[in-house]
């Protein structure tokens, strides 16, 4: 522990002279506290009295924790980190997060690495701190992603050599210096959510574009030195008339000259309106109000600089102009911080080699946004024939309704996307809405066909003129794509980083309560079989979300339906009874169940296919016969269903982290824990699912005589996927009172159910609730590739990211597993041979199954036989193809429709899947 030095020192410390040797006026004593070098630190840094105070207070604390030797050993940076936390805090910062890597000499990834080991007490770092962390990382992580995408697209533009008839003072150097310093200027003036890549990167291209216009056609390579040469000869804008209003000047042009913005959207996959529309209604202004004047060529990069530099005070936070240095501070760690890039693997040497580029975060969600598109690119912005069908057959017809709706919410997600975002990205905004509404029509009309053929009914009139399923229906639609178009710098496919616009913004934006969102999520998925992986998981996440947290928030419709079902049969608080819990979780309810339940028709008994809300849409009695009772609300027993699913699977995560060596705990905390939830559910009431698992399994630790403190559970929930370190540093206590979830556990959980607890310590301890049944999630596609059962090493693997895309079709660039053969349909289909043998091998694997079912094996499920026939039929459906086709064509159709059914086919499957077959 360091020595502890005269805290006041400071306070007979000698005046201060001038420069000039006068004498200067008296200043207050500077207060000196800890060591030297700590006082040198917070000099550099300008800190405040009350600054060091605390962050030596803070240094101190860390030093006689448990995790003393790391502070320690890394003194001058554990002090880097307490003043940032302090000065945070206290709203004193003085010193921009740039100076104060360089002060503790420590990259950006390192620090933050740093201050998550430092934190070893709950409350060592504030939520508000973790706030101000995580949109640090945000920002660098776009930045860093942008930096290196704009690098490798200058390599393409520009010479690294021009030509000597190039002045020396327009070197590549500075044209890249030039470039940079505008687009950070562009991106801090007009964007108020700085994470969004998609639309950073959007206004790059912008940046790119005027500037590459600007440049002599000698310094450019191909096609860019002829596009530029054409616009010259044309009458370019680099020797404006100084006269003419830049902004009319340059929106002429950009209507006649849009070669070179042409040829940037389609190296990038970029949508070529958007980003028009981009350069229009906020590169423009921009350039307008930053005083940019590009009539004597490039503009001064010292006009840029000096801007910039304003705005970085400003902001306090990255220096990003470091990026053009290579500066250490801002390098990944040799671990890095993020995946920012995944290399693809090498086949082995004796295998066909792969040609597939690094999916960057930048590739990856242009990638994604081509996805999207490509689904909606027969979809239309009004309702379809057989929706306008389904309409007239209603008993009341919901056609004028549906259209007012979807107008309305056009001008307020506008206008809030526009507050969110900026005032100049209304538009964008606005396009993206029309998306939304695109798929809000197609998958609306696809749930109709499906409840059609289900229960033989055409009228849906209670559905269709239901406000909060229209309005939840586009919520998902549009949320789709806000999620595609969202996709942050440091996702990967095991991690949904938020941005501002992330879930649940949507909903404050529909002004829809959590509740009744979650209730399309499952008939989304289903009724749309072209949904991405990333969108399925998306949609997942989203109603994990809802169910550990936002559907129990005050004002939620569960706790009247809750209420309700508690009256229902004058029994105990049982929204939903133990003896459901190792039942299948059945997948089979649709929207209308969910939406239109529990005011149902009571049960009858009779012949044919049961009846659902959708049958019966108007026909309700007015009063229930007292021998009969309500139905139970199927919302809210599929919902409990749900969370008792994934409480279990947090549960049995977290035990296996901490208490494997006590396997007799496991059923003893579940039980505290399910019990709580049907019982004690108030005590979800705006508070976090995981809150109450956890002080469930400290509870039975503490009454079994375990020792397992909250700390421990903390440092091992932290370190869990998707978890938010407030949901332990900020629990409700009472009415606006929060507090650590040690608070929480001590005046709230244990006196709740204290006598609870304590039957677990007596020889009778309560009866145990039932695990949950776990089946595969219905909504994933599988990680990994199946084999094929008996086959030669064959597999058959889903689809996956990264995508590229040529003339407007797609075709994977990387496909598992590795293999001798590998066939990827949408690329080239290599030899009639190839296909052959795949059949044969195919053909032996049937052969083998055969055989082994006659010697009394168990009868495997069948297998659909996958034929690849270069004659043009797919045994699958037995399709034929016209003989004008090319084979490319063929086989995109081929892939289409195998792709649709096997993600049927698995939806199906997980309908009745039991734990045990899980492999």
């Amino acid at each position: 522990m360091p020595p502890k030095p005269s805290r006041r020192a400071g306070a007979a410390r000698t005046q201060r002279h001038s420069p000039d040797g006068g004498s200067a006026p008296p200043a207050a004593p500077r207060l000196e506290v800890g060591e030297a070098d700590f006082v040198v630190l917070c000099d550099a840094l300008k800190v405040s009295d009350s600054v060091r105070e605390k962050a030596w207070k803070t240094y101190e604390s860390l030093s006689a924790a448990d995790g003393a030797l790391a502070c320690n050993k890394k003194k001058k940076e554990t002090w880097g980190v307490c003043i940032f936390i302090v000065a945070i805090d206290l709203d004193e910062v003085t010193f921009t997060f740039t100076e104060l890597l360089k002060s503790i000499n420590i990259s950006v990834c390192t620090f933050f690495q740093f201050l998550k080991e430092v934190d070893v007490n709950m409350d060592t770092v504030s939520t508000k701190v973790d706030s101000t962390v995580s949109r640090l990382k945000k920002k660098y992580d776009v930045l860093f992603a942008l930096y290196r995408k704009f690098e490798r697209t200058c390599g393409l533009i520009y010479l690294e050599q021009p030509s000597s008839e190039i002045s020396a003072e327009l070197s590549s150097v500075l044209v890249l210096k030039n470039y940079w310093i505008t687009f950070l200027l562009a991106k801090g003036k007009v964007l108020q959510v700085e994470d969004d890549l998609v639309i950073s990167f959007q206004l790059l291209l912008c940046v790119l574009d005027y500037f590459i216009k600007l440049s002599p056609p000698a310094m450019l390579k191909e096609p860019y030195k002829s596009s530029v040469s054409a616009v010259t000869v044309n009458g370019s804008a680099r020797t404006p008339r100084r006269g003419q209003n830049r902004s009319s000047r340059t929106a002429k042009q950009l209507d006649t000259d849009t070669k070179i913005i042409e040829i940037l959207c389609k190296e990038h996959d970029c949508n070529l309106d958007e980003v028009k529309n981009v350069y229009f209604t906020s590169f423009i202004p921009f350039l307008n109000s930053a005083g940019i004047v590009a009539s004597n060529g490039l503009p001064e990069v010292e006009v840029i600089l000096k801007q910039y530099d304003e705005l970085y005070l400003k902001n306090k936070d990255i220096d990003a102009r470091l990026f053009l240095t290579h500066d250490e501070t801002l390098q990944p760690a040799v671990i890095a911080c993020s995946q920012l890039e995944r290399t693809p693997l090498k086949n082995n040497s004796d295998e066909e080699v792969n040609i597939m580029l690094p999916q960057t975060p930048v590739r990856a969600a242009m990638n994604n946004i081509q996805q999207l598109i490509m689904i909606l690119n027969s979809a239309t912005d009004k309702p379809s024939d057989t929706l306008i069908m389904y309409f007239n057959n209603c008993t009341v017809n919901p056609k004028d309704s549906i259209l007012k709706r979807v107008e309305s919410f056009d001008h307020i997600f506008k206008k809030k996307f526009a507050e969110a975002v900026g005032q100049g990205w209304a538009e964008i905004g606005s396009q993206r809405y029309k998306l939304g509404v695109r798929l809000y029509y197609r998958v609306m009309e696809s749930m109709l066909k499906s409840e059609e053929e289900r229960l033989s009914v055409q009228n849906f009139s209670k559905l269709l003129n239901d406000n909060i399923f229209h309005t939840s229906l586009l919520a998902c639609a549009v949320e789709v794509v806000m999620a595609t178009y969202g996709r942050n710098a440091s996702q990967s496919d095991s991690t949904s980083a938020e941005t501002d616009l992330s879930f649940p913004w949507i909903l404050n934006v529909f002004d829809l309560k959590a509740f009744d969102f979650y209730k399309v999520i499952e008939s989304f998925i289903r009724a749309e079989p072209s949904l991405t992986r990333e969108m399925i998981k998306h949609l997942e996440h989203c109603e994990h979300r809802i169910m550990e947290s936002l559907a129990w928030q005050s004002g939620s419709p569960l706790f009247d339906l809750i209420k309700q079902s508690k009256e229902r049969e004058g029994q105990a608080d049982q929204p939903e009874p133990t003896s459901t819990l190792n039942m299948p979780l059945q997948h089979n309810h649709t929207a209308a169940d969910l939406y239109l339940s529990p005011v149902k028709s009571p049960k009858k008994k009779a012949s044919g296919p049961p009846l659902s809300a959708a049958s019966t849409p108007d026909v309700q009695p007015a009063v229930i016969p007292q021998t009969q009772k309500p139905q139970k609300s199927t919302s809210l027993s599929l919902f409990y269903k749900k969370v008792y699913l994934l409480a279990y699977r947090r549960l049995h995560t977290l035990f296996l982290h901490l208490l494997s060596e006590h396997p007799d705990l496991e059923p003893l905390i579940w039980t505290l824990f399910q019990h709580t939830l049907q019982n004690e559910y108030e005590l979800m009431r705006d508070r976090h699912l995981d809150q109450i698992m956890m002080c469930s399994m400290y509870g039975i630790c503490k009454v079994k005589n375990v020792d397992l403190r909250f700390k421990i559970i903390v440092s091992a929930y932290k370190e869990l996927c998707n978890t938010n370190q407030e949901t332990f540093k900020r629990v409700l206590i009472r009415e606006e009172q929060y507090d650590s979830i040690i608070v929480f556990y001590n005046l709230v959980f244990m006196q709740k159910l204290k006598t609870n607890i304590l039957q677990y310590a007596s020889s009778r301890p309560p009866t145990l609730s039932p695990i949950p049944h776990i089946p595969r999630s219905p909504y994933q596609f599988s990680n990994s590739p199946r084999r094929v059962p008996a086959g030669n090493n064959i597999y058959i693997s889903p689809l996956k990211s990264p995508y590229k895309f040529s003339d407007g079709f797609q075709s994977p660039t990387k496909m598992t597993p590795r293999s001798r053969i590998l066939v990827s349909i949408g690329e080239s289909f290599g030899t009639s041979e190839k296909f052959q043998k795949i059949n044969q091998m195919l053909c032996n694997s049937e052969c083998q199954l055969k055989r082994s079912a006659e010697v009394g094996a168990a009868a495997p499920k069948p297998l659909k036989r996958l034929r690849f026939d270069i004659e043009g039929q797919d045994e699958a459906d037995g399709s034929k193809h016209l003989p004008q086709e090319s084979k490319f064509q063929q086989k995109l159709a081929e892939m289409t429709s195998t792709r649709t059914r096997m993600q049927k086919q698995k939806l199906n499957d997980g309908n009745d899947t039991s734990a045990s077959e899980e492999k």
